[in-house]
């Protein structure tokens, strides 16, 4: 998943392995589970043995941990689910790319993260299955930008969306009331709200008063990867045109960055790599963008010793960074039942239940109405109503285009770009030029 799960290298390893937060909702309790005699349906091999479905993930995705498939289970006697995960997606998508070509070595279930969803639907669409008249999938129970990403341009959806990744501001309030600037997190989204400028000029009253070691935000590649998610054209146009070097909101999202880094804003880091794991540890930065997956990740670097002094904050602006889908091959040897299975993992009240148990925001807004989502606070970050907040920034997001090479073009961005601006003061008309060329090799352009 982008949601939690970036796409390559270290970011997989990272993401993936912590999308669990501490919710907690007051009395709300699960979504109720379907009726086992409703929900039964018969399904058995030619010669009368129990199917086995087999769904391939890539690191953690939390369904088998919240217990998804043992109430699949029990709810189909005659089915059993076995997951298999890599650690990497890295790993896992070439494998993938690999296995849907030859038609074989496949799962009956596939994850997908959304940084690669574009390429597999336009490359590989023949050869997955059709989701979207499955019965049970409605497609006004998902977000409209999220069901979007998952139907190819011939109309058909054959990709279900899993999670997603809604942004805010997760921020120190202990740094924040000693450099003079207000704690309460309604207060603090007043600071920027509306307009991603606002908080670089949070940024720089913070600096005025800033405790001595610390920095306003971690990196200028987290503000750039942020204030891009909020855009309504990112990295492809709808006609899947790769337009990065002339859209203007890269290019915002680009000089904003700059203007952090060269304003002495940001405390210089890489973003999942151990110094910056340290420095939630050290209190070295007073915010950072914060997708609904990334509360786990603070809450586990920062440790006990944050829990109190971070909270949580809307976003300027509301986007998406992460989020997941499964498809089902078509050369699968149970492709109905395999069909069923990943309507049933998608539904809303899955969705509400997994978001309950394991912290991954639900791309199925339907859900958002349930007591486990609607209700849940998170006790680390001040009691934050993590489930409100995040589901005002779900229903916001822009319905942007995702196109093949998402992944590649952001890291690259972030990587080659944005780094050498943030941690060697490289001037930003030059590494614009290197970055546009290291991404014209890359894509063989």
């Amino acid at each position: 998943m982008w949601s939690g799960r970036r796409s390559s290298g270290v970011y997989g390893i990272a993401l993936a392995l912590l999308l669990g937060a501490a919710l907690s909702a007051g009395c709300a309790t699960d979504p109720a589970e379907p009726s086992p005699a409703a929900a039964r349906q018969r399904s058995v091999n030619e010669d009368g043995r129990r199917i086995t479905l087999t769904v391939g993930v890539f690191g953690t995705f939390g369904m088998e941990e919240a217990g998804l498939y043992d109430t699949y289970m029990r709810l189909h006697p005659d089915i059993a689910v076995r997951q298999t995960s890599l650690t990497r997606n890295d790993v896992y998508y070439p494998q993938l790319l690999t296995h849907l070509t030859a038609g074989s070595g496949l799962a009956d279930v596939q994850a997908v993260e959304v940084g690669n969803i574009a390429e597999v639907l336009a490359t590989q669409a023949d050869r997955l299955v059709e989701l979207g008249t499955v019965p049970g999938v409605d497609r006004r129970a998902f977000l409209p930008w999220k069901w979007a990403q998952g139907t190819g341009r011939d109309g058909r959806t054959r990709a279900l969306g899993t999670d997603i990744g809604p942004q805010a501001v997760c921020y120190r309030k202990d740094l924040f009331a000693r450099a003079g600037l207000p704690t309460e997190r309604g207060a603090v989204g007043r600071l920027w709200a509306g307009d991603w400028r606002g908080y670089l000029a949070a940024g720089l009253r913070y600096r005025e008063r800033a405790p001595e070691g610390t920095a306003f935000t971690d990196s200028a590649s987290g503000v750039m990867a942020a204030v891009t998610a909020s855009a309504g054209v990112r990295f492809y146009d709808a006609r899947g045109r790769l337009v990065v070097a002339e859209n203007p909101a890269v290019r915002e999202a680009w000089d904003l960055a700059t203007a952090f880094a060269r304003r002495g804003l940001t405390a210089r880091l890489q973003q999942f790599t151990p110094g910056w794991d340290q420095a939630f540890a050290n209190g070295r930065f007073a915010t950072v963008a914060c997708p609904a997956w990334m509360l786990g990740y603070i809450q586990d670097k920062a440790g006990p010793a944050g829990r109190g002094r971070w909270d949580v904050a809307a976003a300027p602006r509301p986007g998406s960074w992460g989020g997941s889908f499964l498809v089902v091959p078509a050369a699968g040897r149970h492709r109905e039942e395999a069909a069923r299975l990943a309507a049933w993992l998608t539904a809303p009240a899955q969705q509400a239940r997994l978001f309950a148990r394991r912290g991954s925001f639900p791309s199925a807004s339907a859900a958002y109405a349930l007591p486990s989502v609607a209700g849940a606070r998170h006790p680390y970050f001040g009691d934050a109503p993590v489930g409100a907040l995040f589901a005002a920034a779900a229903r916001g997001v822009p319905r942007a285009p995702v196109g093949p090479k998402d992944a590649l073009v952001a890291q690259t961005l972030a990587d080659v770009g944005m780094l050498q601006i943030d941690q060697t003061g490289r001037d930003p008309d030059e590494a614009w030029r290197a970055t546009m060329k290291a991404l014209d090799n890359a894509l063989d352009r």
